[in-house]
């Protein structure tokens, strides 16, 4: 593989202010295991490997056990391992990550209102839009696992 430019080093101020959201998103009222459930789905969706590769060892950290790491690409079939708050977070991960298919439908936002605040809202979108940013800049860089 090529070696790419390494956004980090090239451009430190646009890297500071990604790190920026980061701040913002660790101390955000959703907790970490919804932060990084949503890391990890958003990833899968994109096929960053560098992403998933950070984010499951980070949800092992914060207490997440293997076998939901290890179902989270179908949570659906397997509903009763995850939490409504849960639910709603990976469901509104993959519409938004999707975004050109549909968007954040009005029924996965309706189900949002009912197990989470606005401001708890507003960080889940914040979470998912940061996360997408991080898969698009690891995949056009092509990061490596565990390069930084």
């Amino acid at each position: 593989m090529d070696k790419r430019i390494n956004i980090s080093k090239t451009d430190p101020q646009a890297f500071k202010a990604m790190l920026g959201l980061e701040g913002y998103l660790a101390n955000s009222e959703i907790s970490k295991t919804i932060n990084e459930l949503i890391k990890i789905r958003a990833s899968q969706i994109n096929n960053c490997a560098y992403c998933l590769a950070m984010h499951t060892k980070d949800a092992i950290k914060y207490g997440e056990n293997a076998e939901r790491i290890f179902i989270v690409s179908a949570w659906h079939e397997a509903e009763s391992h995850f939490t409504d708050e849960e639910r709603v977070a990976l469901k509104m991960t993959e519409e938004i990550t999707l975004i050109s298919q549909a968007g954040l439908s009005d029924e996965t936002y309706q189900k949002a209102t009912k197990v989470f605040s606005e401001k708890q809202i507003a960080e889940i979108i914040m979470a998912i839009v940061t996360i997408n940013a991080w898969n698009r800049i690891a995949i056009s860089t092509k990061l490596e696992i565990g390069e930084v």
